[in-house]
């Protein structure tokens, strides 16, 4: 079964300047360590149960050799990079990814076998999990996880790294841009063996909108009704993962945070649950 968003993947040519720019956005971002074998490193801010990952390329050779191995969520990550980069796959949290594999292939999905991953962080700390990735005949930018080291210990590896300026403290939505939701929903309801939501009206993104709630986390597949956040990521990027929303204690100092390191003003709009929100922090 599949729980929550589990940590969103942005990908980026240079891990220390992002490391430097999320952490103007309030984040406390932490060496993550490296990925034996696969020649990639990363750095995570944890919140209370998911996080962000930012991901980096540390040694191109191996990372090309391991890019050929099946399942592997890589490929094709140089060249994502050398387009620009960016928010590159929203992961979702099996909990039992053997089981989840099995189900997804009685539907007809085209999906790895749940592959045994890890690394090891710089403190020493080696984290296992099992990841499986769609194939070619579902490319969606999404791929699971099954976390073998548990919570409290992999949150060991950035002591005090929950408590970020800005306020933030959960994953709350991610929204994937497309040119028609429905269609797509549909693709996203057979992986996920689950019933199609109705669509619904994105009033800050100006999208429409199918969202697949996942525990506490939604999954929104968004087609963009009007000029907006929605239509110039389409327009700019072409269809894919595009927004992270997530919760802060206090917006206030949320925008105080960035204003103080030097960030451009934060846009406020309402959500249609009557919410505000604040936004948006461009790709720039």
């Amino acid at each position: 079964m599949f729980t929550r968003i589990d940590h969103v993947m942005i990908c980026v040519p240079d891990l220390q300047r992002a490391i430097e720019q999320y952490c103007n956005m309030g984040f406390n971002m932490r060496d993550g360590g490296v990925h034996p074998g696969k020649g990639t490193q990363n750095a995570v801010a944890f919140t209370e149960d998911d996080y962000i990952e930012l991901l980096a390329i540390r040694d191109l050779a191996e990372h090309q050799a391991s890019a050929k191995e099946p399942g592997n969520s890589h490929a094709g990550l140089a060249q994502f990079i050398a387009a620009g980069g960016g928010l590159r796959y929203i992961i979702l949290q099996s909990d039992d990814l053997a089981a989840d594999v099995a189900a997804m292939r009685s539907r007809g999905v085209d999906v790895s076998d749940a592959l045994d991953r890890g690394r090891r962080t710089p403190a020493g700390l080696d984290l296992k999990w099992k990841a499986a990735v769609l194939g070619p005949k579902n490319p969606l930018p999404i791929f699971f996880i099954e976390h073998l080291t548990p919570l409290e210990q992999r949150r060991k590896q950035v002591p005090g790294g929950n408590d970020h300026p800005n306020g933030v403290f959960k994953i709350e939505r991610a929204y994937v841009i497309t040119r028609d939701a429905k269609a797509d929903a549909a693709i996203y309801a057979k992986v996920l063996g689950v019933p199609q939501p109705k669509m619904e009206r994105g009033m800050v993104i100006m999208s429409d909108m199918v969202v697949f709630q996942l525990g506490p986390t939604g999954l929104g597949i968004a087609q963009p009704y009007a000029p907006g956040p929605g239509a110039d990521a389409l327009e700019r990027r072409g269809p894919g993962p595009f927004q992270v929303l997530f919760r802060t204690r206090s917006m206030g100092a949320a925008a105080r945070w960035m204003q103080e390191q030097g960030m451009p003003p934060i846009a406020r709009g309402v959500r249609n649950t009557g919410e505000q929100a604040i936004g948006f922090v461009g790709p720039e």
